[in-house]
């Protein structure tokens, strides 16, 4: 921990979402610690690595992984020739933008780049846009490919 880094109060542990508090913790503050300011891209490629490991075949398959992982209920709103748009909405989502922290959606993203490139054979990007006023996360799957 760097000197100039402000200490967080214990209180915290009380806004973030009870089931995945230790979650939150080692994902927002110990990792970025540990991996620097790479963080974000290795978070991307730890999620793509983790789709890789599970048998997905279908788009309700992810949105049962995202419901189980607690990352919260995703939903495809656009669908489009190159790229598809979802949706990511949860009151675990909405604890995680109200915390006292830098959150980032970068390891669900790329978790669902590949399990999208997994269903449909080609390869994929996903961007994530955060919209704070609506607690909600927007996901668009480009196809690179």
């Amino acid at each position: 921990m760097s000197k100039d880094q402000q200490l967080l109060p214990i209180s915290i542990l009380d806004e973030l979402d009870p089931h995945s508090v230790g979650h939150d913790l080692l994902r927002y503050i110990s990792l970025p610690q540990l991996l620097g300011q790479e963080a974000e891209t290795l978070l991307y490629y730890m999620g793509k690595n983790l789709a890789r490991t599970l048998d997905i075949k279908t788009l309700e398959d992810i949105y049962y992984i995202y419901d189980k992982l607690g990352w919260g209920r995703l939903e495809l709103i656009k669908e489009r020739r190159r790229s598809l748009t979802f949706s990511l909405m949860a009151d675990t989502v909405v604890r995680r933008l109200k915390a006292p922290f830098h959150t980032d959606f970068r390891l669900e993203a790329g978790f669902l780049a590949e399990a999208i490139q997994i269903i449909y054979g080609s390869e994929c990007e996903c961007t994530e846009k955060v919209h704070k006023k609506i607690h909600q996360i927007q996901f668009k799957v480009v196809y690179t490919t």
